[in-house]
């Protein structure tokens, strides 16, 4: 791994106390939804974060919702839990993504909008799914941060952004990132979450989104659904009508069901 991306990963602050007690109130078998609840309301921004998306039209809930046990409810341990993680994306990261032509507020919005393209279409076809698929699709991408930081302190994000306008593939800025850096952002993704001791499976599932035949049997379905978010939602765009064609192609190779994609695709797109 490239030294100075290393040791950016390792000068990352821990995740704070609260951001641990969400992890593993989610990942155990013995919890429950009261214990989370307990812990989320005694952090009030992130409690005002989870009412506001729950309010949101991405996330297709009909009713205003102004209680936060039923907010939770709603969501879901799996994608509670990521809110909490995108949470300490603005703690821990000073962001400057101008290599990759976008900004903060782009950057949370491409989070946000794969977050709920994942919740829309996992709900309808196996809601368990959502225990990887939710926090890996709200920080698959936190890599950039990352690299972006590396491009510019080593003068090459002028080189990036340029050759950056000649692809339009999430697969493609793997590859132009590798030959810049030496390493793909859902490398360093996967390395951040091994940093944080968080599970294997959802640094795994990060780790092979962009090549699902690769990855272990036991997350290849989830890896098969992250990539076709990574491909619908990204830098380059947001569902657009060639992001959705290829997409669906991709449902087709994985033989997956094409019409549950396509109404999570309708909700966020409305």
């Amino acid at each position: 791994m490239n030294e100075a991306i290393y040791k950016s990963i390792k000068s990352l602050p821990p995740l704070d106390d609260t951001i641990i007690q969400i992890q593993q109130i989610c990942s155990s078998d013995d919890s429950d939804i009261a214990e989370l609840i307990s812990v989320i309301q005694r952090d009030p921004m992130l409690t005002a974060n989870i009412l506001r998306s729950a309010n949101s039209p991405l996330y297709g809930f009909s009713r205003e919702i102004t209680d936060i046990n039923r907010a939770v409810a709603l969501f879901g341990m799996a994608t509670i839990r990521g809110f909490a993680l995108a949470g300490t994306i603005n703690k821990n990261f000073k962001i400057d993504l101008s290599p990759y032509k976008i900004n903060e507020t782009n950057f949370m919005d491409i989070a946000t909008k794969q977050n709920a393209l994942a919740f829309n279409w996992c709900n309808q076809i196996d809601r368990e799914l959502l225990n990887i698929i939710s926090p890996a699709s709200f920080m698959m991408d936190i890599g950039k941060i990352i690299i972006a930081k590396e491009l510019i302190e080593s003068n090459k994000s002028d080189k990036f952004a340029s050759q950056l306008q000649s692809i339009s593939t999430p697969k493609e800025l793997s590859q132009l990132e590798i030959s810049m850096v030496g390493i793909s952002s859902q490398l360093v993704t996967a390395q951040i979450f091994k940093n944080w001791n968080l599970e294997p499976e959802i640094a795994n599932a990060i780790r092979y989104l962009l090549d699902p035949d690769d990855a272990p049997e036991s997350i290849k379905n989830q890896c098969q659904i992250l990539n076709i978010i990574s491909n619908s939602i990204n830098i380059f765009g947001t569902l657009s009508q060639k992001q959705i064609d290829s997409s669906k192609e991709l449902l087709k190779l994985y033989g997956l069901d094409i019409q549950p994609y396509l109404n999570a695709v309708e909700k966020v797109s409305n």
